[in-house]
């Protein structure tokens, strides 16, 4: 999609949104249709009522929601939590999320088939397809999330970086087109074993922060498509009540990362935009995860994948390495160099080194009557080797609610690969400038990889001059660490309104995540604005700078005036179906 049909994208949902309020001003206030809100058995009555075709019950739907800060509620339905289970810290809206979020599973204790409030599911309910899809308490939903931004950087194509999700600056766009088809297993009940999937499907500008090398990933890799589409979640997992005081989910499939604030779909963030800590850590994993409910309060999580973004049939592939012996000219005396690769000197190399046979492990403990949660995670943990995204994470998450107005998310993690080649030695630089961005290695254009290769380090340190200085005197390789730190601070005066503060530090130690040795800190101030459960408004104004480098406006085609800070004014539109 080019940025001129983003742009079309986009003001057709801003167009929408005065239309459908229009709509909402009639919605019960005549007297002549009943209102849900107050008597739901009349809900049909009044999608219908101009007319039963699903369209009609679609517009009408959005018209019984608008200005509301939740769905209407049936009084006949079964109760949403377990008898005495901890209380739901917050509410969506304007949070989004209603449980303190731990990934890899369903929530334990409060978790209903079929329970999403989805326009369209409501829209097709009267249809043989909707009734169908309701007897097996599978539902069919998603959100459009078209966003821009305004920022001091101008190159083109990426200046926005390590900023994210607003990559390109001064640009419009649309992030995020996503839909799922799931059923989710039954975690209230302890009398029997539930079962659901999920099948997921993205596409847009952010595919680039999803992808999994082999799954489509030629877009990313080989093309650098502005947008693309991936499939983050493909899952399918059991619900055993017996496994444990409060149950057992069983995930088998490729599934978001464990630990983290953030996630990559919209609508499970606070802000549009999200802090360079989110954005350079795990992101989806595949494999096997469980998550066990040793008391009401504390979990465990426990599982085996295959890496991080790193499919299945990776493990263990080799492929043959086309460079056993290179020819270069040696940046440093201008003579030229043949010898045998040093990085991958065999006749094979493995195509993806990261991916390999990775344990999980996580605990999650809620205290203060669910006002309080702690959760600690090592993430797809091997032996670290230099890999496509062969991240070792370990890191903290806290939530605490003072009230119903104010609480705070806050975030800790290290990360690191082994093994890395080191930008600073003469030699790896030799074998980048002879065979491209990653010569002589599995992420080389030689194998297909063209575009965002897995960045090397810089291991002499993270000072300007050992930046710009080459030496064949420092390591080939080494061990890159990062650390993250981040908290929200959030305050909500009303049901359809929160305001987000967010500071953040990351340090780069090896350049191995942004391609440049340096920290950084953040500062980012963001308000979420529901005008219904359907529909949210993320404006925000966020300030970036780097530290000892100018780490920002580089872009793909303009390098030429790197700064050291941006500020950039960016917002989205999320509009559920």
């Amino acid at each position: 999609m080019s940025r001129k049909t983003n742009f079309i994208a986009l003001g057709l949902v801003l167009a929408a949104a005065p239309v459908t309020g229009a709509f909402a001003q009639g919605a019960g206030s005549s007297g002549k249709v009943c209102n849900p809100y107050e008597n739901y058995s009349c809900l049909d009555t009044y999608l219908n009522k101009d007319g039963d075709d699903w369209y009609d019950r679609l517009i009408n739907y959005y018209k019984l929601e608008w200005g509301q800060a939740g769905a209407p509620v049936d009084p006949n339905a079964p109760a949403g939590r377990r008898e005495g289970w901890p209380d739901t810290p917050e509410t969506t809206p304007p949070m989004p999320f209603t449980e303190w979020p731990y990934g890899g599973t369903q929530n334990l204790g409060v978790t209903r088939p079929a329970s999403i409030d989805s326009p369209l599911m409501m829209a097709i309910a009267n249809t043989w397809l909707g009734k169908g899809m309701a007897s097996q308490n599978m539902q069919f939903y998603g959100w459009i999330d078209p966003g821009g931004n305004l920022s001091t950087s101008t190159a083109d194509f990426g200046g926005n970086s390590p900023a994210a999700y607003d990559y390109n600056p001064n640009s419009l766009q649309l992030d995020q087109l996503v839909v799922y088809l799931e059923r989710v297993p039954d975690t209230v009940q302890k009398d029997h074993i539930d079962w659901g999937f999920r099948l997921s499907m993205i596409y847009g500008e952010n595919y680039r922060y999803t992808t999994a090398y082999g799954i489509a990933s030629q877009q990313l890799l080989s093309h650098n498509n502005e947008n693309g589409v991936d499939f983050p979640m493909m899952w399918i997992e059991a619900f055993i009540p017996w496994f444990g005081h409060a149950g057992t989910d069983v995930r088998l499939g490729r599934y978001i990362s464990l630990p983290d604030i953030e996630a990559q779909l919209a609508p499970n963030n606070y802000m549009y935009t999200h802090s360079i800590t989110y954005t350079l850590d795990n992101y989806t994993n595949s494999g096997l995860q469980f998550t066990t409910g040793l008391t009401d309060n504390f979990f465990l999580q426990y599982g085996v994948s295959v890496g991080t973004e790193a499919p299945p049939w990776h493990l263990n592939e080799g492929i043959s390495n086309p460079t056993q012996t290179v020819t270069f000219t040696d940046p440093l005396s201008n003579a030229t160099v043949t010898e045998t690769n040093p990085l991958y000197p065999g006749g094979r190399f493995r195509k993806d080194p990261g991916s390999k046979l990775s344990g999980t492990g996580c605990f999650r403990y809620n205290f203060n009557g669910g006002k309080d949660n702690i959760n600690g995670c090592a993430d797809a943990l091997n032996n670290g080797k230099w890999g496509y995204n062969n991240l070792q994470w370990y890191g903290l998450t806290y939530y605490h609610k003072w009230n119903d107005h104010w609480h705070v998310a806050y975030e800790f993690y290290t990360e690191h690969e082994n093994g890395v080649p080191n930008k600073s030695n003469s030699t790896v630089a030799g074998l980048n400038n002879a065979y491209g961005t990653d010569g002589g290695t599995p992420f080389s254009s030689l194998q297909g990889i063209n575009f965002n290769n897995p960045n090397e380090a810089y291991c002499s340190g993270s000072s300007l001059a050992s930046f710009n200085q080459l030496s064949n005197k420092v390591p080939l390789t080494c061990g890159a660490r990062s650390y993250g730190t981040v908290a929200y601070f959030n305050w909500s005066p009303n049901p359809l309104n929160n305001f987000s503060i967010r500071p953040e530090f990351y340090w780069d130690k090896q350049g191995q995540r942004t391609g440049i040795p340096t920290r950084y800190t953040e500062l980012g101030i963001g308000w979420q604005h529901w005008l219904s459960p359907q529909v949210e408004l993320r404006p925000e104004v966020t300030y970036y700078r780097s530290w000892n480098v100018n780490a920002f406006n580089i872009g793909l085609y303009d390098q030429s005036h790197p700064k050291n800070n941006e500020t950039v004014l960016s917002g989205d539109v999320i509009w559920h179906f």
